[in-house]
C-alpha cells in the first residue's frame, strides 16, 4: 500500500543527534556488560521476562528533543512520550535549568509538618489551571496509581465522617468496565481490565461496574450515540440499585487509555457527571493520562464543561522528568476533614517524597513552557495534521478502527475490516508492528493489536509525518505477511 499522501520521512533525516558524538560513549565490552546486567538483575514492568531474556535489551543513554539515543548510537523518535509522560521533549532547557537551580537550593524536605517553596508555588499554579473554580486543594503523591488511591480514600472517609445515623453508609464505588487507574490495590479495585486485575480479586474491595462506551467492540455497527445512550441508562441503573450508598463514580474522561484508547464523547461525560450529582455521590476524574494537553485542552473534562470533586493527575505533570502526582479536591471535601484532634478526622495518608521540591520545580518549569511556547495553540496545528494523516491510515484494509482525542490515538489492526474480526492473539500482531517500527527508528507501543500513538506535545510536523508514515508502512508489511 502506498504511503501517499503521507510525506515520506526517515529517522536519520530528522534526528537531532546526527553528527553529534555519543555522550559517555561505551566500547563494545562495556555495552555487552550493561546488557548482561539488565537481563540478569532487572524485572521489567508489564513484561513477560521469559521472552525478554531472549532479546537484546534496548539501553537508552541520551534524550534530546523528541528523540532518544541508545548506547549503540541508534536514534529513535519517541512516539509514546516514554510511556505518556514527556510533554516538551527530552532535556528541555527550561526544565533542566530549573532542576539545576533547585538542586543547589534544596533537594528534599518533608511535607509532614514543614512545607517547601516549589510545592507551595506549584499548588497555587495547579489550582489556577484546574478546570472551573472549585478545585482549591492539592494533595501530592508520587504516581498516577497513588493519586487515584488518595482520591478513593478521600471519598470514602469524607462520606464516613458525614453520615447521618439515619442514612445508609456510602461505601459503594461505581467504576467503568475496561477502566485502568493504576496498580496499587485501591486503584486496582476500581479498575476493570481482567487481564491485569483478576488474579488479585481476593485482595480487593468490591466495586460496582457500569458499562463504558465502546461502540466498536461491544456493538459492532451500532450507532455510537445509541450505544452511549444505552451505557448511560445502565449507569443510571447502577445508581438506582445502590441508592444512597454510592460514595463516588470514578472514570477516565474522554479516553480509556490502557484499555486500547477506547473513546467516548464529551456529551457522555457530561451526562454521566449529571447522574452522579443527582444521586449525591462524589465524582472522581482520573486525568493521569489525559491531562496536560494530551486531548487538545489542558484537561479533558474541560471539553464537557465538567468539574469533578476530585481530580487525579500525574504522568505529564512534571513534563515527564520526575515522578510526581497530585489529587485536587474541592474546599467542601477538604473541610470535611477538619475537626478537633480528638475527633481523628485527619486524612491519615502520606508519602516520604510528598511534594518533593525537585519534582515540583520541574512541574513549575513545565507550566512555564506551556505559557512561553504557546503549547496548546501549537498542539491544535498538530491535531489537525494528525487527523489528515490518520484518514490515510484508516483506509488500510486491516485497520478496523481509529480512536482519537487530540494527540491520544489508538489504531486497531484487525484481520477482517468488514466484521471487525481480530487476528489470533498468538500472532502478536501489535508486537510485530512495533518491532518493525523500531527497526525504522520509531518507538511506539501496542495494547494488544491496538497501536498507540502518544507523541510529545512538542512533536514537529515532519516528525508527525515520520511517525504516521512508519506506522502505516509497518501495518502494511505485517498484515501482508499474515493475510496475503
Amino acid at each position: 500500500m502506498s504511503l501517499d499522501p503521507i510525506p515520506h520521512r526517515t529517522a536519520p533525516d530528522l534526528s537531532p543527534f546526527a553528527g553529534i558524538p555519543r555522550a559517555h560513549a561505551l566500547d563494545d565490552a562495556a555495552i555487552s556488560a550493561l546488557e548482561h546486567a539488565d537481563r540478569a538483575h532487572l524485572w521489567k514492568p508489564f513484561t513477560q521476562m521469559a521472552g525478554y531474556l531472549q532479546d537484546t535489551p534496548l539501553v537508552m543513554a541520551e534524550g534530546r528533543g523528541n528523540w532518544l539515543r541508545d548506547v549503540r548510537g541508534r536514534a529513535f523518535l519517541d512516539g509514546v512520550s516514554s510511556l505518556w509522560v514527556n510533554l516538551h521533549g527530552h532535556s528541555h532547557p527550561t526544565i533542566v535549568a530549573a532542576l539545576r537551580q533547585q538542586l543547589e537550593r534544596l533537594d528534599h524536605s518533608t511535607l509532614l509538618g514543614p512545607t517547601n517553596v516549589p510545592a507551595v508555588q506549584l499548588g497555587k499554579e495547579l489550582v489556577r489551571i484546574a478546570p472551573g473554580d472549585r478545585l482549591t486543594r492539592v494533595f501530592y503523591s508520587d504516581s498516577g496509581s497513588t493519586a487515584v488511591e488518595v482520591a478513593v480514600k478521600m471519598a470514602y472517609q469524607f462520606h464516613a465522617q458525614h453520615r447521618n445515623p439515619a442514612q445508609r453508609a456510602r461505601t459503594v464505588f461505581i467504576s467503568m468496565t475496561n477502566a485502568y487507574h493504576g496498580d496499587t490495590l485501591g486503584s486496582v479495585s476500581v479498575g476493570g481490565i481482567g487481564l491485569f486485575h483478576q488474579l488479585y480479586a481476593p485482595l480487593l474491595f468490591q466495586t460496582v461496574q457500569a458499562p463504558a462506551p465502546d461502540p466498536y467492540h461491544r456493538a459492532f455497527g451500532q450507532d455510537p450515540a445509541a450505544h452511549e445512550d444505552a451505557c448511560l441508562d445502565a449507569l443510571e441503573g447502577r445508581f438506582a440499585e445502590h441508592e444512597g450508598r454510592v460514595a463516588a463514580l470514578i472514570m477516565e474522561p474522554l479516553m480509556q487509555g490502557a484499555a486500547g484508547m477506547l473513546a467516548h464523547s464529551a456529551s457522555y461525560l457530561r451526562r454521566a457527571a449529571e447522574v452522579c450529582r443527582a444521586h449525591g455521590a462524589l465524582l472522581i476524574l482520573d486525568e493521569v493520562a489525559t491531562g496536560f494537553g494530551r486531548t487538545g485542552t489542558m484537561f479533558a473534562c474541560e471539553q464537557a464543561g465538567v468539574v469533578p470533586d476530585l481530580l487525579c493527575m500525574a504522568k505529564g505533570i512534571s513534563g515527564g522528568v520526575l515522578p510526581l502526582a497530585a489529587t485536587l479536591a474541592t474546599e467542601e471535601v477538604h473541610d470535611g476533614f477538619l475537626g478537633e484532634h480528638s475527633e481523628y478526622r485527619t486524612f491519615f495518608h502520606g508519602h516520604s517524597y510528598t511534594g518533593n521540591p525537585l519534582a515540583c520545580a520541574a512541574a513549575l518549569a513545565s507550566l512555564q513552557v506551556f505559557a512561553d511556547e504557546q503549547v496548546l495553540q501549537r498542539v491544535a496545528d498538530r491535531v489537525a495534521q494528525l487527523a489528515l494523516r490518520l484518514a490515510v491510515v484508516g483506509a488500510h484494509p486491516h485497520v478496523g478502527d481509529i480512536r482519537r482525542h487530540g494527540l491520544m490515538t489508538g489504531i486497531e489492526v484487525v484481520a477482517d475490516k468488514a466484521t471487525g474480526a481480530p487476528f489470533g492473539s498468538e500472532l502478536r500482531v501489535g508486537n510485530r508492528i512495533i518491532a518493525r517500527a523500531m527497526e525504522r527508528g520509531v518507538l511506539v507501543r501496542p495494547l494488544g493489536d491496538v497501536v498507540v500513538l502518544m507523541p510529545p506535545l512538542s512533536i514537529t510536523a515532519d516528525e508527525l509525518d515520520l511517525l504516521t508514515g512508519v506506522v502505516l508502512a509497518c501495518i502494511d508489511e505485517v498484515t501482508a505477511e499474515l493475510a496475503p
